[in-house]
C-alpha cells in the first residue's frame, strides 16, 4: 500500500533546500570574489577573516610594488534578497577592530537610492558587478596616501602628526564609536525613565484607591457604631485635609 505524503512536509523541505542553496551560492560568490582579488592584485595579502576574531569576510592588505604597506580594506559579502541597515553598524565595529582604513559591503540587494555603489553611513556599499573596479580605486587611493606619507616621513613635527591623526580615519572611527555607544546608552536611559514613571503613576493610583476604600469602610463603621467607635489617627477629616509638615516645624 502506497502511503500518502504528509501535508506540510514538502514545502518545508523545499524551503530548507532553497535556504541551503542560497547559503551555498553566497559562499561560492564569496570565494569567486576572493579569488578574483588575489588574481588581480598578486602583491596584496588577501586572507579570510579568522572565525571568532571579528566580522567581515576578507581582510585585504594592500601592498605596493616595493613592498610598502598601503593600508587595509575589510570586505563583507552578502547574498540576501533584502537589504538590512544593521549591516552598516556591525561592519563599522568590525572595521575598528580590524583597524582597516576602508570597509566595503558587496551585496546583491542595495539600500534605497543606491544603484551601483555609494558610501552609506561611513561604509562603502557596492553591487558584485562593480566590486573589482571599486577595489582598484580603493587600492590606488591607499597606495597614493601611503606614498605621500612616506615622502614627508622624518620631516613631521609633533603638531603635524597630531593634525594628521585628528584628520585621519582612526580618530573619526574612535569618535564615531563613542558617539554610537553614548547614543545607545541615552536611549536605554530614556526607556528606563519612562518605565519607572509609569510604575510610579500606577503605584500612586493603587495607594489612592486603597486609602479611599479604607476611609470609606471606616466611615461606614462609624455610621453604624456611632460615637463609641474610636477615632483613628490619620483617617479623620482634619488629618486627611491637613498639610504635611516636617518634624522641625511641628516642634517649633
Amino acid at each position: 500500500m502506497k502511503s500518502e505524503p504528509v501535508a506540510g512536509v514538502r514545502p518545508e523541505v523545499k524551503r530548507r533546500a532553497e535556504q541551503g542553496s542560497q547559503q551555498l551560492q553566497g559562499e561560492v560568490q564569496k570565494l569567486e570574489l576572493e579569488n578574483l582579488l588575489r588574481t588581480k592584485f598578486p602583491f596584496d595579502a588577501i586572507e579570510p577573516v579568522p572565525k571568532g576574531e571579528f566580522g567581515g569576510d576578507v581582510l585585504h592588505r594592500v601592498v605596493g610594488a616595493g613592498g610598502q604597506s598601503g593600508g587595509t580594506i575589510l570586505w563583507e559579502f552578502n547574498r540576501t534578497k533584502n537589504w538590512s541597515d544593521a549591516w552598516l553598524a556591525k561592519l563599522r565595529d568590525d572595521q575598528r577592530t580590524a583597524k582597516a582604513e576602508i570597509a566595503v559591503i558587496v551585496s546583491q540587494s542595495l539600500p534605497k537610492d543606491v544603484e551601483t555603489f555609494e558610501m552609506v553611513e561611513g561604509v562603502w556599499v557596492t553591487h558584485p558587478r562593480a566590486a573589482l573596479p571599486v577595489a582598484m580605486i580603493f587600492r590606488l587611493s591607499l597606495l597614493e596616501v601611503a606614498l605621500a606619507r612616506q615622502s614627508t616621513e622624518g620631516q613631521q613635527t609633533k603638531t603635524e602628526m597630531v593634525y594628521q591623526y585628528l584628520t585621519g580615519p582612526r580618530f573619526r572611527q574612535r569618535v564615531e564609536a563613542i558617539v554610537e555607544a553614548f547614543s545607545t546608552m541615552q536611549e536605554d536611559l530614556d526607556k528606563e525613565r519612562k518605565a519607572i514613571m509609569k510604575q510610579w503613576a500606577k503605584r500612586e493610583e493603587q495607594i489612592e484607591r486603597v486609602m479611599g476604600a479604607t476611609v470609606g469602610m471606616y466611615g461606614d463603621l462609624q455610621g453604624i457604631a456611632g460615637k463609641p467607635l474610636q477615632e483613628i489617627e490619620g483617617l479623620s477629616l482634619q488629618a486627611l485635609d491637613a498639610p504635611v509638615v516636617n518634624n522641625r516645624s511641628a516642634a517649633e
